[in-house]
């Protein structure tokens, strides 16, 4: 299947390692034009070297002057931005009963206000000129809040929520709004929270991972190319008509349609 993705320019937020990465990638090799976004600039432009057609911009996306620095860099380096993919990295793991208001403002802080900025910025091209696609990388706990990740499942919700809302009032300018949700994917987020799960429970990360796998489906964990590819396809052409979807990638894992 042709995505039609050939000379469209993709800004993929935190995209120096795990998902982002795994998104950079599948993007560019379907002939995307892609800007890899990440804290450290040199990292960045390692990963984009690497990439057919991709430049690297060094960006706390945190700060205004992050997101300015990205989207201005990323229009000078290729144009418009036709694709956005949303992405950040997770809160600390925590008890929802210990919560402090401090982590609360936090989960906002992550993982709602810097996607709510660079949307704001990208958005009226996309309408102007017909055709866009965003796409944030979300987690299953979206869907069925996971256990000790309370500041994740309140940040990630919210977007949710503004996501699905900015759906419906965009569609008609050819717009789509989607989400992708992870399940276990091999990436170093995964394992710090098996590890973290593996000090709380007096076990060892390997009985922990074992565990895990036990409880999915395909009895595996996901690989981060077949995440990227998922993504791929909900930035492409062809799916011009799903939006306002939070499509699961996790094997089975959440046991819900």
């Amino acid at each position: 299947m042709d995505l039609k993705l050939q000379g469209k320019t993709a800004l993929v937020a935190a995209s120096t390692g795990g998902l982002g990465l795994a998104v950079a990638t599948a993007l560019a090799e379907e002939g995307a034009n892609v800007v890899v976004i990440g804290r450290r600039g040199d990292r960045a432009q390692e990963i984009a070297d690497g990439l057919p057609s991709a430049v690297g911009i060094g960006a706390d996306l945190t700060t205004e002057e992050g997101i300015n620095r990205a989207v201005d860099g990323a229009v000078a380096a290729f144009g418009p931005i036709d694709v956005l993919v949303l992405n950040g990295p997770g809160p600390k793991p925590g008890a929802a009963a210990a919560l402090s208001s401090d982590e609360i403002a936090t989960a906002f802080d992550l993982l709602v206000k810097p996607h709510h900025a660079l949307v704001s910025r990208v958005l009226p091209g996309m309408r102007t000129r017909r055709w866009g696609r965003i796409l944030a990388i979300g987690s299953s706990g979206v869907v069925a809040p996971l256990p000790n990740l309370s500041v994740s499942n309140i940040g990630r919700a919210a977007l949710a929520g503004y996501l699905k809302t900015l759906a419906a009032e965009v569609a008609l300018d050819a717009v789509t709004v989607n989400m992708l949700l992870p399940g276990r994917i091999e990436t170093d987020r995964v394992y710090e929270i098996d590890n973290a799960a593996a000090k709380r429970r007096g076990s060892s990360i390997e009985a922990i991972q074992q565990e895990s796998r036990n409880s999915i489906p395909a009895r595996r964990y996901g690989n981060p190319a077949e995440f990227g590819a998922a993504a791929a396809f909900l930035c492409s052409g062809p799916a011009s008509y799903v939006t306002g979807v939070a499509l699961r990638c996790d094997g089975g894992l959440v046991r819900t349609l």
